[in-house]
């Protein structure tokens, strides 16, 4: 019987978060993410375990005084379409309120799954702070084919 729990990360689950990861990017589904750039970013991040092993992970990254970018949302294979992508994203709505942040925003290859949880999509150039901060660094800038997704949280 699974027992699934989502919590904040701790440093014994940064080699299994960037597998996740890794291997979706590895399908080009997104971006991969280095183990340095996971431990840098360790208090991003939530994880969903289930009895224990870690299963899912999400981030939530603040981008400016009232904007966070919701990062890094990956679900095992195994675990897909059983709504625990949409309880991570569900858990850093929760954390960027608590923080008084405004808005979220995501750069996602799956825009429906955002709109689902009330996300809109937005021309990216609306988001000046993302486009010239990480993304200048991405091998995919300018060429990037992400769509960006954006909630109001008032």
């Amino acid at each position: 019987m699974k027992k699934l729990k989502i919590r904040k990360a701790t440093v014994r689950d940064v080699k299994t978060i960037q597998s996740l990861i890794n291997k979706f990017a590895a399908k080009e589904k997104m971006l991969p993410r280095a183990l340095n750039d996971i431990y840098e970013n360790l208090r991003d991040f939530f994880v969903c375990a289930d009895n224990g092993e870690t299963i899912a992970a999400s981030a939530l990254h603040i981008a400016w005084e009232d904007l966070a970018e919701i990062r890094s949302v990956v679900v095992s294979k195994a675990y897909q379409s059983q709504g625990i992508g949409k309880k991570l994203i569900t858990q850093c709505l929760k954390e960027a309120k608590s923080l008084g942040l405004k808005r979220v925003f995501a750069l996602t290859y799956n825009p429906g799954f955002f709109a689902e949880m009330g996300f809109n999509e937005i021309d990216k150039n609306n988001l000046p702070h993302k486009i010239w901060g990480d993304c200048l660094k991405c091998p995919r800038f300018p060429d990037c084919n992400e769509i960006a997704v954006i909630k109001d949280l008032d």
